[in-house]
């Protein structure tokens, strides 16, 4: 349905074409209401000729293809919110809110809030199953996110929360998928009670030498290391270079478009990167086309925003 920028560009200019894009992947099936999922519903002649609306008979609601979703609320066009969204899921280190304010001629605020919005409709459900059933390899490593410290203006204050980077933890499956964590510390305790209940008993492990990662034989199949002191890669299977270019593809993105992410809205960052590496054999069409249906029951006011305190 979207296979590139050509079917996106008409919809920047047709608004009910736009809509009936989102109606036909929210609802494949046919309409249901956005309020109780009923499919009695009906067309109404909405007071906006450019979007469509329909009642339900069941709970009797107005609603649109916006309805309980992150589109909600929002004065923004659709066709802009579509090609925002191609945007963040075709570029590989992330689009900045800058680039999308030149681009959709809209202010910075709105384009901001707009990209945490479809990062939200981005962060996955937990896994359904876990990682590594089966005996398969696992990857654990851990990076710090954040600038350096001589270059914060906050580094005189003493404790600063400011001057201090992120941890964040990342489990890898082998030709699988990946989930990233934002934690506390790197001490053994967090970094093994956080992983556990993620990855499956028969996983084998992977991780480099840090001292938080000892002791991992007992509760998983096995428990390789590789001492990056002293080699990179240890025979041909035991490395973490899975983790270290999810890593990579990580500080690339915060460091070269986003330039800087705060502690509280880290754990969305984290989801557009999830998101990417584990559609990452997926067309660029087809990614947008599967953060459009992930984007019902996602509703992200802006002053939860402000306040979000993960």
């Amino acid at each position: 349905m979207i296979s590139g920028i050509t079917d996106i560009a008409p919809l920047l200019v047709d608004e009910i074409k736009a809509g009936d894009l989102i109606r036909d992947l929210r609802w494949p099936n046919g309409v249901c209401c956005a309020h109780c999922d009923n499919d009695k519903v009906y067309e109404l002649k909405a007071p906006n000729p450019k979007r469509r609306q329909w009642k339900c008979k069941e709970c009797r609601r107005k609603f649109s293809v916006t309805t309980n979703s992150i589109f909600e609320g929002s004065h923004i066009p659709l066709g802009k919110w579509i090609y925002a969204i191609f945007l963040m899921c075709s570029s590989k280190k992330g689009v900045s809110a800058n680039q999308l304010k030149r681009e959709l001629d809209i202010n910075y605020r709105s384009a901001w809030f707009l990209c945490h919005r479809v990062r939200y409709a981005m962060l996955q459900e937990p896994l359904a199953s876990m990682l590594g059933k089966g005996g398969a390899i696992v990857e654990l490593d851990e990076t710090f996110v954040g600038g350096k410290r001589k270059n914060n203006r906050h580094r005189r204050k003493p404790g600063s929360k400011a001057t201090r980077k992120t941890p964040v933890m990342t489990l890898i499956e082998r030709e699988g998928k990946v989930v990233s964590i934002k934690v506390p510390n790197v001490r053994k305790g967090t970094l093994q009670s956080l992983a556990k209940p993620i990855v499956d008993q028969s996983a084998n492990i992977v991780t480099d030498a840090h001292l938080s990662y000892t002791g991992l034989d007992q509760h998983f199949h096995s428990h390789h290391t590789v001492d990056h002191s002293e080699t990179f890669v240890r025979g041909i299977i035991f490395h973490t270079n899975f983790a270290e270019s999810y890593h990579s593809l990580l500080k690339r993105g915060i460091i070269g478009t986003y330039h800087h992410v705060s502690d509280k809205h880290l754990p969305r960052y984290l989801a557009e990167f999830d998101w990417k590496w584990n559609t990452r054999k997926a067309r660029d069409g087809e990614r947008t086309a599967d953060t459009i249906r992930s984007a019902p029951d996602k509703r992200l006011k802006y002053s939860e925003l402000l306040g979000a305190k993960k």
